[in-house]
């Protein structure tokens, strides 16, 4: 049986990736409503769109969305290599790699608090590149961080576990509560972000980096005081 504070921990470790989530809720609303109808982190959305916009459709953006695609891979397979070799968990790599998504948006913050960002141009794309690659690595750590069904970047797995799980589906117990939270957080986070967006486009770019930048203090401080738990022989 887990002891309480192997469960303090794993709540910790929950709340982390839970305000991930609500942090790419606000990144996927800026995506969207400032960078021309692209997702930053929903790449499952970029995809359908990629298709409707290559078929002509209701004159959907093309670029956009392939850029995001493209460089949000990249992003994941970086992060995919450096914490090859790492076991499940925070680890002090995981904790700079987050920090590192959080300086990648404080990055984009600063240059929609400078610069005119107009939909289409050269500039539009190459911060749709960089918050797309920031949200791969941030969506690959949490990978392996590895906090059940919660991947900071999609709900539609979670979403379909929560209703085929129910009493309404298998009957099986289930983590609803983390479930619905992932699903209610990303949600309130485009929210968030749809109504910073009409304050300033830099204040939204700069809470997720606030949040990534928190977390990876967070998972720095669990990861120290890991160390400093005697090792059972």
């Amino acid at each position: 049986m887990p002891s309480d504070t192997a469960r303090s921990t794993e709540g910790v470790h929950l709340a982390c990736m839970l305000a991930l989530t609500f942090s790419t809720g606000v990144a996927d609303a800026v995506g969207y409503l400032a960078l021309d109808k692209v997702f930053t982190g929903n790449m499952t959305g970029n995809v359908v769109i990629l298709g409707m916009g290559v078929a002509g459709g209701a004159d959907l953006p093309v670029v956009g969305p392939l850029v995001a695609l493209v460089t949000f891979m990249l992003g994941a397979a970086a992060g995919g290599r450096a914490m090859r070799g790492r076991d499940r968990g925070w680890s002090g790599r995981a904790a700079f790699l987050i920090g590192l998504v959080g300086c990648l948006f404080g990055s984009g913050a600063v240059v929609f608090a400078l610069v005119s960002v107009h939909e289409g141009s050269v500039l539009a794309y190459a911060m749709t590149g960089g918050l797309a690659a920031a949200m791969g690595l941030q969506a690959a750590v949490a990978r392996r961080i590895a906090v059940a069904d919660v991947t900071t970047v999609v709900v539609t797995s979670t979403i379909t576990g929560l209703a085929a799980d129910s009493r309404l589906g298998a009957g099986l117990e289930q983590p609803w509560l983390r479930r619905a939270g992932a699903i209610v957080l990303i949600g309130v986070g485009a929210a968030v972000g749809a109504l910073l967006l009409s304050v300033a486009t830099w204040l939204s770019v700069a809470v997720p980096a606030v949040l990534s930048i928190a977390v990876a203090v967070v998972g720095e401080v669990l990861v120290r005081r890991q160390r400093q738990v005697p090792q059972k022989v």
